[in-house]
């Protein structure tokens, strides 16, 4: 394990759960997510471990995957099981679970990992705790709003781009699976947010999409970029037509942060797949969107050649931390795999490459003037961070008072994150209190106003309370929705707002909070005449001297009958 020259040094996470080994999908079911083990063994037996931080991710709960996905698609994988399937014989089909998508044990928990991982992954890019987040369990692009596709049930890939679009303007997808990423693209179909980018093999070959000429609708148009392939495209083809365009992309859409989906069925020697990259040809990917030194998502994908696929995604671990492994393989759990070579290293075969280079620059042409057509990077207006609502639901809620050695998810404590200034605080707290601030001689001053307008001119205030705050519930402005005509895509602005909590007492989590001016409700005569013989100790508001000189304590009122 040597550097690479020239490299520098990136902070690395890596986010890995033993328990995702333990899922099967049946069997003869090419999905294997053993691979994802037998990939973490190669990465620790390298020591891979001394240059980055490993984190096991908290699971997504079904509130954070309902982000994307329908409340009744999410209930069913939750509740559906093996033993209970054949009650839910209309909504298997409903949502296209079956054959591709079987039904076993633990699903629910196995999706749960997926998406855990990509959005805290996204998480931590989001708040600059590293500049390189790698998730090998996620990757599952083709996942819809309410159905199962391709061996994907829950889409990590949006629950994770909906995490870093809280925080960047514009994200950029590239999808290097043989298949074209149709669930990511379909999400972001409609707006200029998000800007997708496939590498697949297009024609008579699932999921069928990915056409050069699909690029968008609406305020999306052109922020959807295919590139169909044909069969046995190698390592030198397929750099020359990824890089420019790459390049190209990037240059003009400037997005705060990219998703790489790794999916190694592009690799040679696939059981699914019909493309002929090595590994190195792969990694080349890889290293090339690293280059840019844009916050950075790894996530996995496809691969049905449980060998290879530990072999790429290891190596590409490593060219994320920047070094190089060396080409024997160590000595690991899985170590039988590996053989007859046990080399770090997966070959082109002799396939034939039906790629020709007037076909590559055909598309190539196609596709820069699909991004011709836009001539600036789309501008986003300010906005509040959408926050995420309180989760009934979630068993770990308070997991770090159980247990202090446990690590709270980042995206676990934005729910209680207060913005600056946004907790009211009493005038009576000397330096620093509202008094000394600048709103608050502006709420004095409608204090004042109000005053004036009171039917009693001689009304006094009985206490130096302060008064109730109401907040008006603001919804986010300036987003772009998106939502497609099926109605499977995403309303970024109903997203935001769906999530976000504003109270309506004097704890408020807005930074925009409207307080209204306090009216001062009239006193009668009576008021008046006891008014007149007691007095408010100024130093204690809940003191109060009587006429003849005893003080009682009485709790603070709210001086107003109404806000």
């Amino acid at each position: 394990m040597e550097p690479i020259l020239g490299e520098s040094k990136r902070r690395v996470c890596y986010f890995f759960d033993s328990d995702i080994g333990n899922y099967h999908y049946g069997p003869g079911h090419p999905m294997k997510p053993t691979r994802i083990r037998m990939c973490h063994s190669l990465v620790m037996n390298y020591g891979l471990y001394k240059k980055m931080e490993i984190f096991r991710a908290k699971p997504a709960t079904k509130r954070e995957m309902s982000q994307f996905h329908t409340d009744e698609y999410v209930d069913f994988l939750h509740r559906i099981n093996p033993d209970n399937a054949q009650q839910f014989a209309k909504e298997q089909v409903k949502y296209n679970v079956g054959d591709d998508c079987p039904i076993f044990d633990g699903l629910f928990e196995y999706c749960s990992i997926s998406a855990g991982g990509s959005m805290e992954g996204a998480a931590r890019l989001s708040r600059d705790k590293c500049d390189i987040a790698v998730n090998w369990a996620g990757g599952l692009h083709h996942a819809k709003k309410a159905e199962a596709s391709g061996f994907c049930y829950v889409n990590d890939i949006v629950l994770g781009i909906l995490e870093l679009l809280r925080y960047h303007q514009r994200v950029l997808y590239i999808d290097i699976d043989v298949h074209h990423g149709d669930g990511v693209e379909e999400a972001f179909y409609t707006t200029d947010r998000v800007m997708t980018c496939s590498f697949h093999k297009y024609g008579e070959f699932f999921p069928g999409t990915g056409e050069v000429r699909d690029n968008g609708i609406g305020k999306g148009k052109g922020y959807a970029v295919n590139v169909p392939l044909r069969d046995g495209i190698n390592d030198e083809n397929y750099q020359s037509i990824f890089q420019p365009v790459i390049k190209r992309v990037i240059e003009w859409y400037q997005p705060g942060a990219i998703v790489l989906q790794c999916g190694s069925d592009s690799l040679s020697g696939d059981r699914l797949g019909s493309f002929n990259l090595s590994m190195r040809g792969h990694a080349a990917c890889v290293q090339f969107v690293k280059s840019f030194h844009l916050p950075l998502l790894l996530l996995g994908g496809g691969g049905y050649t449980v060998k290879s696929v530990s072999r790429t995604w290891a190596y590409e671990t490593g060219l994320a931390a920047g070094v190089e492994l060396q080409r024997n393989i160590p000595n690991n759990e899985y170590w039988e795999y590996y053989g007859p070579t046990y080399e770090l290293d997966v070959r082109s075969s002799n396939m034939t490459d039906h790629n020709t280079p007037e076909y590559l620059q055909k598309v190539k042409e196609a596709v820069f003037e699909v991004l011709r057509d836009k001539n600036a990077a789309p501008s986003v207006p300010l906005q509040d961070v959408p926050k995420l609502r309180h989760d009934d639901e979630d068993e770990n809620e308070n997991e770090d008072m159980e247990d202090k050695d446990v690590r709270r998810p980042l995206r676990l404590w934005d729910k209680e994150k207060q913005n600056e200034n946004s907790l009211s605080d009493s005038e009576d707290e000397g330096q620093g209190g509202r008094k000394h601030r600048q709103n608050h001689k502006e709420k004095e001053k409608e204090k004042e106003k109000g005053k004036s307008k009171s039917s009693s001119p001689n009304a006094k205030r009985r206490s130096k309370s302060p008064s109730k705050i109401i907040s008006n519930n603001g919804t986010t402005s300036g987003t772009n929705g998106i939502t497609n005509a099926s109605g499977s895509g995403i309303n970024i602005q109903s997203w935001a707002s769906s999530i976000q909590q504003t109270p309506s007492t004097s704890t408020t989590n807005s930074t925009t909070t409207n307080r209204p001016p306090t009216t001062i409700s009239p006193t009668t005569n009576a008021e008046k005449e006891k008014d007149d013989i007691e007095m408010t100790d100024s130093s204690n508001p809940s003191r109060t001297i009587t006429g003849n000189g005893t003080s009682t304590h009485q709790p603070i009122t709210n001086s107003t009958n109404n806000t």
